[in-house]
């Protein structure tokens, strides 16, 4: 019965993916949850994808609400470039 959730830890690390973008199924969480009880690298792995990923969210949400635009004077040596390469 066990032997079904008994996963390697390079399984675990791909549920552990999966599951940070909730596409793990039940199954596999749990599967996740028993191999995290025994396997301390697997809990650092798990531990530091998901600093990872949610130092990227915070700094994905910091670009999206910054303003990218060129000053006039880049946009007037933008032109002038654009023009000198056309001919």
């Amino acid at each position: 019965m066990f032997r079904n959730l008994k996963i390697t830890c390079d399984q675990a690390t791909t549920i552990c993916d999966k599951n940070q973008y909730s596409e793990a199924s039940i199954k596999d969480k749990i599967r996740l949850y028993i191999h995290l009880m025994m396997c301390r690298i697997c809990v650092k792995y798990t531990k530091q994808n998901t600093t990872l990923s949610n130092l990227y969210k915070e700094h994905s949400q910091y670009c999206k609400n910054q303003k990218h635009y060129l000053s006039v004077k880049d946009k007037e040596d933008l032109k002038a470039l654009l023009e000198k390469n056309k001919e």
